[in-house]
């Protein structure tokens, strides 16, 4: 499967059931609308045997109760919010599929059987139902025909346009974690045990924080018309949107890199960055200096280093510093020891929400905008390897390596035995390779002028190449309406060469006239004078 192309799956009709898929429902209050979400849940044709139900009271007051006859067990959360509510559920649960339920979402008969179609045809997946949103009064039973009873409803109308604008996701969506969202979602079991529970720590912002992390893991995101859910009434979003993005984006701006656009402060540092080099500590002073240097001077304030080495070894009791065999790396953890974009590591750790690895061999320096050309190359190809030659010596070429996390972590996921993982990374996002001398990379970089001159360039190249864009479309007018004279000329022509024609037609006419009428004259002058003459 490519990128998020999920199409190449093609669920059966039928299939037999065999998943175990646990229910997580978190609820505070509305005892009445649970009541009917249970209800729902009874009437699924999902196999019973196979379904784990599992209620969150997330503190209410007096406690929630689960009606009887139900096959749903009660767990009580206390600490507040929704996130932990979920994470309580999910300690408890035991299925190969996690379901998150909102406690106001009751879903059509047949929509957890839509949802697990999918998930027996591979384990990384993640599926939304399409939800609908009503306010009819709310019946004491739940009604056979739901579609009777809650129409008319208003779709997810912010679902539909995701899922219309990127036909169903399958196209190169930069973000198709955003669909992960907990009304009414499944998601592998394994999947979450790699990507890790909800982030209680954010206010708003859960779900799609956690579908990003998914996504970090390798899941593919996949929307289903065929689950049909109907929402109780409006959502919190839909009542107060601006006040809940005005929360939820001043926080999610730290943990999910691929929201690039609330990023916009030029210089500042993020909790997660979008890309983090990796650079072997062990070369030399000069040479890890040289790498270090050059990406802390990039464009790409967005970036951190690793600088890996055995830290935790060196002689702190530095009597003969200059006799000391370690002095080099000495020289680098005291570097860089106190800067804090760089981190000393004793082995590679790499935070697993961070977008993109760039692997730099020591020694090379990019040029100050070779990162951010290469992100964007990544970014509009959906690649998930760049790999930069550098240096083809008597033995194996030296290449750089841009990385893209999701992208290797799907490939971990499908690999066949004994298959090279990068040829895995060319199945399922696509691998390029270009040249280190045309994209700036150089073993004697110059002076580092920082990033607002390589900035203040590149904004140059771009407001030159919009000039040229222009130029271009005022030539191509212009050419129209050369064109478009040129046409005119061609038919002004053609008509006065009619003219022309039927001009001459008219006076050879006339020309024929009058030599007859002359003909005709002279004949009656010789008549006349021959008569006279003979008088």
């Amino acid at each position: 499967m490519r990128g998020n192309d999920y199409r190449v799956l093609q669920p059966p009709e039928r299939f037999t059931p065999e998943l175990r898929v646990s229910v997580i429902i978190p609820a505070y209050g509305a005892q009445d609308k649970l009541d009917l979400v249970l209800q729902g849940l009874a009437r699924q044709t999902y196999p019973a045997a196979l379904t784990e139900i599992i209620v969150v009271d997330n503190g209410t007051s007096p406690p929630l109760r689960l009606p009887g006859g139900t096959a749903a067990r009660l767990v009580v959360c206390d600490k507040p919010g929704r996130a932990c509510a979920r994470n309580a559920g999910l300690a408890e649960a035991t299925g190969d599929v996690i379901f998150w339920l909102d406690s106001d979402v009751v879903l059509t008969p047949g929509a957890t059987e839509a949802h697990m179609r999918w998930h027996h045809t591979a384990a990384y997946l993640s599926v939304t139902s399409y939800i609908r949103f009503t306010e009819a009064p709310l019946p004491e039973v739940l009604p056979d025909d739901l579609e009777a009873a809650f129409e008319p409803a208003a779709p997810h109308a912010w679902l539909v346009g995701l899922v219309e604008r990127t036909d169903g996701l399958t196209t190169n969506s930069p973000r198709p974690f955003s669909l992960h969202v907990g009304g009414a979602t499944s998601v592998n079991a394994g999947l979450v045990q790699a990507a890790g529970p909800m982030d209680d720590d954010l206010i708003l912002g859960q779900d799609t924080e956690m579908g990003f992390r998914l996504y970090q893991a390798g899941a593919v995101f996949i929307p289903e018309p065929r689950a049909r859910a109907y929402h109780l009434g409006p959502t919190m979003r839909m009542r107060k949107q601006k006040s809940i993005d005005r929360v939820s984006h001043a926080f999610v701006a730290d943990r999910i890199p691929a929201y690039q656009w609330l990023r916009t402060h030029p210089t500042r540092e993020w909790k997660v960055p979008n890309v983090t080099a990796v650079v072997d500590g062990t070369a030399g002073y000069e040479a890890v200096r040289t790498s270090v240097d050059a990406l802390l001077a990039s464009t790409v304030v967005d970036l951190s280093v690793v600088v890996v080495g055995p830290w935790d070894a060196l002689d702190r009791d530095r009597r003969a510093p200059l006799n000391d065999p370690n002095l080099d790396l000495v020289l680098v953890h005291g570097h860089y020891e106190h800067e804090s974009r760089v981190r000393l590591a004793t082995a590679e750790e790499v935070d697993p929400r961070v977008p993109f690895v760039l692997r730099l061999p020591a020694g090379w320096a990019p040029g100050e905008d070779s990162v951010a050309v290469l992100l964007d190359l990544a970014r509009v190809e959906g690649l998930g390897l760049i790999e930069v030659a550098l240096d083809e010596p008597a033995g194996d070429a030296v290449t750089a390596r841009l990385e893209r996390v999701s992208s290797f972590a799907r490939a971990r996921l499908v690999a066949r035995a004994g298959e090279p993982l990068d040829d895995a990374v060319e199945a399922v996002a696509g691998v390029q390779r270009v040249d280190g001398d045309k994209h700036a990379f150089t073993r004697e970089p110059g002076e580092l002028l920082g990033r607002r001159s390589a900035y203040k360039a590149r904004i140059q190249a771009k407001a030159e190449a919009a000039r040229l864009a222009k130029e271009s479309e005022r030539l191509r007018a212009q050419v129209t309406r050369w064109r478009d004279e040129a046409a005119r000329w061609r038919k002004s022509t053609v008509e006065l060469r009619r003219e022309v024609g039927t001009l001459r037609r008219e006076l050879y006419a006339a020309q024929k006239a009058q030599r007859g009428m002359r003909a005709t004259l002279s004949v009656t002058v010789k008549r006349a004078l021959g008569k006279r003459l003979r008088g």
